[in-house]
Parts: C-alpha cells; sequence; structure tokens
C-alpha cells in the first residue's frame, strides 16, 4: 500500500453471525478492528450497519476507513 494510502474493511460485528456459508467467522467490533489495525493504520471513519440478505436474514458489520500512517516493517 503506498503511504498515506487507505484501506477499507468490513467484518461481521459481534452480534452478527458466528457462521457464514457453512464456515465459521471472525467478528470484530470497530475497536477490535481499530487495535488490529494500530501499527502503521489510523481509522479515519467508521460505521455500525445492519444488512439484510436476500433470504432476509438481518448480519451486524462493522466497517472501518483506515489510513496508512507509516511504513512496518516485516
Amino acid at each position: 500500500m503506498a503511504p498515506a494510502g487507505a484501506a477499507i474493511l468490513a467484518t461481521f460485528a459481534p452480534d452478527g453471525p458466528d457462521r457464514c456459508s457453512g464456515l465459521s467467522v471472525r467478528r470484530y467490533s470497530i475497536a477490535e478492528l481499530a487495535d488490529f489495525l494500530s501499527d502503521g493504520f489510523t481509522v479515519s471513519a467508521s460505521r455500525s450497519e445492519l444488512h439484510v440478505t436476500s433470504g432476509g436474514v438481518e448480519q451486524a458489520f462493522s466497517w472501518v476507513v483506515a489510513r496508512r500512517t507509516q511504513v512496518v516493517e516485516c
């Protein structure tokens, strides 16, 4: 990612489903996503969203926009 580049991430929220398409999923709150990205990124925007699937099932999502603030060496 370029310096000062941005990433948009969406995950299932803590109250979202624990499985999707038969697979176990990892759920994150906005704070957990910010913590996960804390090395080298700053969250510049976030939102929670309740999505309704085509089957009528509600699924909670967490969204963040994170801007790169430094290069992290691996």
